[in-house]
């Protein structure tokens, strides 16, 4: 409950951190079963909190894919959050590239393929400007 209570986990996340307390797994998965039946537990907040955490960070929706499927969340959930989220892609996109480049595309082929691999990093390989 104590991990609860900083911050919303994943219900893989949880199960790993009590493993490594020294926990059984099934003794963990019951009462994190426990948990979600009260509604003290849900992988879809994790989901909708983490991407709305980390994209006002300036992380677009590849790597944040990649980051759920990590912490153990359902590829379907990643997918319906990622869809139906009220996350503007290409506004965030904007966004981080004014922040890291406020200078602008840049002219140079060396430093363009610097800010696609910059963009790519974050997130937003599809949605660099030319």
């Amino acid at each position: 409950m104590d991990l609860l209570a900083r911050r919303e986990h994943s219900y893989a996340e949880l199960v790993r951190k009590l493993r490594q307390r020294g926990a059984a797994t099934e003794m963990a998965e019951v009462e994190l079963d426990r948990l979600q039946e009260q509604g003290l537990l849900s992988d879809e907040r994790f989901c909708e909190a983490y991407v709305y955490s980390r994209s006002q960070r300036g992380y677009g929706p590849v790597r944040l894919r990649e980051e759920l499927r990590q912490r153990g969340v359902a590829e379907r959930l990643i997918d319906e959050v990622l869809r139906d989220g009220a996350w503007d892609w290409a506004a965030l996109a904007q966004m981080a590239f004014a922040k890291r480049f406020p200078e602008g595309p840049a002219s140079d082929l060396k430093e363009r393929a610097r800010q696609q691999r910059f963009m790519q990093y974050r997130g937003f390989g599809g949605y660099f400007s030319n």
